[in-house]
Parts: structure tokens; C-alpha cells; sequence
């Protein structure tokens, strides 16, 4: 996964755990590709401030993925959930029997994750 990516989905599990500033700074660098310069003149700090905020709040969101695992479990689903609908898709392949327990097989890894 790329590193924008991934820093958007930190954001979107963990953002309101984030204050208010953070929360404003961190949007407009991740989410609205702002520049350090860009974002720094519009808030009144430096560019090294805003590089040191952004950080900050990188470390905090990781940390809390570390503990919380949201964003993996999420991860892990939707790849479940797409596998589920690539069965579907061929369905006309395989046995009825066969799909339904290939489906609830993985239903079954689903439900273990939550």
C-alpha cells in the first residue's frame, strides 16, 4: 500500500482522536496535498513546525494502529469480501456445494477478525 494511502486511512480510523489543530494541519498536508511552505504561511508557523506536527501525528496514528489493529482488520476484510465476489463471479465453474462452503469459509475468517 502506498504511503499517502496509508497515512489517509490512519487519518480516517484514528483523525478524532487527534485535537482540533492537529486534525486542520494534518488534512491539508495528507488530504489536500498542500505543501510544509504552503500550510505554514496560512497557519502562521514555520515550515519546520508544520514538518514537526505532521510527524507528530504520523507517530501518533501508527501508534495507535499498533494497538488497535482498525485499519489491518479492515484491510484484511475488504481483501475477504473481494475474494467472496471473485467466487461469486464464477460461480457458474463450480459446484453449488463448493461455493457455498468456499463462502463460508471465508465468512467464518471474517467473523474470527471482528
Amino acid at each position: 500500500m502506498n504511503e499517502i494511502l496509508k497515512q489517509a486511512l490512519l487519518y480516517d480510523f484514528y483523525g478524532e482522536l487527534l485535537n482540533e489543530h492537529q486534525k486542520e494541519i494534518y488534512e491539508q498536508f495528507i488530504l489536500e496535498d498542500l505543501s510544509l511552505s504552503e500550510i505554514a504561511k496560512e497557519a502562521g508557523i514555520s515550515r519546520q513546525g508544520v514538518h514537526d506536527l505532521v510527524k507528530r501525528c504520523n507517530q501518533a496514528l501508527l501508534g495507535y494502529e499498533e494497538k488497535l489493529h482498525l485499519v489491518e482488520r479492515f484491510m484484511s476484510i475488504r481483501d475477504k469480501v473481494k475474494e467472496m465476489n471473485r467466487l461469486l463471479d464464477g460461480y457458474e465453474e463450480k459446484s453449488m456445494t463448493e461455493l457455498v462452503e468456499s463462502i463460508r469459509r471465508i465468512s467464518d475468517e471474517i467473523i474470527e477478525e471482528l
